[in-house]
């Protein structure tokens, strides 16, 4: 690509399209009407990272890929909260079904439903939260990084990546617990 090869572009695109593509299914929990032009951020985000020279090589291109994606994936989640507060979307616009199936028993159509209920409002209240924090919260707890990986991937210390993670942690709890009582209020 910097030298104006467009196989290259090719090459990182299947390479790195799984991950991208996972990952961002991760944030949303399915794939929202605009996944194709978030999957497009993402590699916008990447060419741009590998063509100013800031990807280090401390972890693995898959790795910085899915770092980059939760990050789009995270500001799109961010982007459509404040927009909600502004324009009331009709509920049709806001409930979506998963393509996956749902069960044929009763009991499990209920339980999958309130699991799926539960995944939205924790979706929600993450991206309400600091997004550095969010982030890290993410990348360890979401998508399994180890600590010292989510440290290079963020560019802090383990130390500052822990103390992230912590008080990411307990921010995501206390907003659930206010969302509970104003629930609980109406």
């Amino acid at each position: 690509m910097a030298r104006g090869d467009d196989r290259i572009g090719g090459q990182l695109y299947d390479r790195l399209v799984g991950v991208v593509d996972r990952t961002l299914y991760r944030v949303f929990g399915r794939r929202e009407a605009d996944h194709d032009d978030l999957v497009q951020a993402s590699f916008e985000q990447i060419v741009l990272t590998l063509a100013r020279r800031r990807f280090a090589g401390a972890c693995s291109l898959s790795t910085w890929a899915s770092t980059v994606a939760s990050h789009v994936g995270l500001n799109a989640l961010r982007s459509r909260r404040r927009e909600r507060r502004v324009v009331e979307r009709g509920e049709a616009a806001d409930v979506q079904q998963d393509t996956l199936p749902l069960p044929s028993n009763v009991g499990d159509v209920e339980r999958a439903m309130n699991a799926r209920l539960e995944l939205d409002r924790l979706r929600s209240h993450l991206a309400a939260i600091d997004p550095v924090k969010a982030q890290t919260l993410f990348l360890h707890d979401v998508l399994g990084h180890e600590l010292a990986e989510v440290a290079v991937l963020t560019g802090v210390s383990v130390a500052a990546a822990q103390s992230r993670l912590v008080r990411g942690r307990r921010e995501l709890v206390e907003s659930m617990a206010k969302g509970d009582e104003r629930r609980a209020v109406r």
